[in-house]
Parts: structure tokens; sequence; C-alpha cells
């Protein structure tokens, strides 16, 4: 009886690891997508002078794209549950092309030397802290909501910042902001991984939860990028 007790736990410990194994996987290739496909956009719309001005050389259409992409994020989280899986992929997809075009402006503003060695940092601090996210023991729950509270901070001091135009808080939001986004990939890391420990309905429902989970950390991935680029970034 023992012996088959153990069996079945075992198992079940088995079970466990795969259906993290197999959510995670999803995660991260929906989020590494993302980033090819904004990477892409990107380069594609700074190689051409045309698109350019058309994108920046019109404020009221950058703008809108800006709170197009806010509004996109916001209707994919709010309504992830309700939307067909095909839809879901569509719109994400989506923000990533729209978040390619209004980040093509990286390539006018610093070395594509330096664009290609900040992505590279990024991408070895953002998997360091996802592993750490994933392994520790430490539930990072509060890390989490400091570093949420933290980024709405953040955010009202850049627009204050906008009008002071002050070189200290431009460097005091600078590296506050790369401390909060390295915690972020850390807190939401162990949280998708509650997610698969915690199970799915069905298959759909994994499949729109990676997406959801992918857009978290393609997130995070992109502002940690941003801020990084601000310190190790040559400008043209």
């Amino acid at each position: 009886m023992e012996n088959i007790s153990n069996n079945d736990f075992s198992q079940k410990q088995l079970d466990l690891s795969q259906n993290i194994s197999v959510y995670l996987t999803k995660v991260y290739n929906w989020m590494a997508i993302a980033l090819l496909i904004t990477g892409l956009s990107a380069y594609f719309v700074a190689g051409s002078e045309q698109l350019m001005q058309i994108v920046f050389g019109n404020k009221i259409l950058f703008y809108g794209l800006l709170i197009g992409e806010i509004a996109l994020v916001g209707y994919i989280s709010a309504r992830i549950n309700k939307l067909a899986t095909n839809t879901a992929m569509l719109l994400y997809l989506l923000y990533a092309v729209l978040n390619g075009v209004t980040l093509s402006f990286i390539f006018m503003a610093y070395t594509s030397g330096s664009i290609t060695s900040t992505f590279i940092i990024t991408a070895g601090t953002f998997g360091a802290m996802s592993l750490y996210g994933y392994s520790t023991k430490r539930d990072l729950t509060k890390i989490g909501n400091i570093a949420f509270m933290a980024l709405i901070g953040i955010i009202i001091a850049s627009v204050v910042n906008i009008f002071m135009e002050s070189t200290l808080m431009y460097w005091i939001i600078t590296y506050l902001g790369v401390i909060i986004f390295v915690g972020l990939v850390a807190y939401d890391t162990q949280k998708l991984k509650r997610i698969a420990i915690n199970g799915f309905e069905n298959e759909e429902s994994m499949e729109k939860s990676a997406i959801l989970g992918a857009l978290s950390l393609y997130l995070d991935f992109i502002n940690l990028f941003l801020f990084l680029l601000r310190i190790f970034g040559d400008r043209k």
C-alpha cells in the first residue's frame, strides 16, 4: 500500500512538473515571437524615411498609436477569458507590431551597436531574474506589490519631468526603472509558475493564459531594455 501511495505521489509530481514545463514553454515562445515582431517592425519603419515622417511627423497619429497600445493591453487583459483564442493571439501580435512602430525612434537616437549590446544585457538580466523567480522558495508577492506601486510613482514623475526637464530626476527615474522591472521579472515569473501549479480547465484556457503571461513578461523585457538603453546606449 505504501509503495502504491509513493508511486501515485511520484506520478503526480511528474505530471505537475510537465504541466509547468509545457505552460512556461508556451509563455516564453509567445514572448519571443512578440519580441521578434517588435524588433522587425521597428527596424522596418526606421529604414524608411517616409514611414518615419508619417509616424513621428504627425503628433496626433503618434500619440494615437501610444493610446491605442495602452487600450489594447487593457482590452486583452480584461477580456482574455471571453476572447476566442485566435482573436487573443491576433490582438497580442498586433500590439507587438504597434509597439515596434512607436519604438522605431531608438534607431534614430542610438547607434545600432549600442542597441544590440543593450539588448544582450537585457536578455541576460531578464534570464537571470526569471530563473530566480522560478527557482526561489521565497514569496515575492510583497516585492511585486512594492514594484507596482513604485512603477506608478515613476510614471507620474516622468510626466512631471517633461515640464521640469531635470537631468537629476531623469537619472533617478532611469535607475529606479531598472530596479523596478528587475523585480517585476522575478515576481511575474513566480506568479506564472503558480498559475501553472493551479492547473487549467482545458487546453484553450492554458493557451489564453500563456498569451496573457507572455504579454506581462514582454512588457517587463521591453521596459527594462528601454531603461538600460538610457544608461548603456550611445547617442548619435
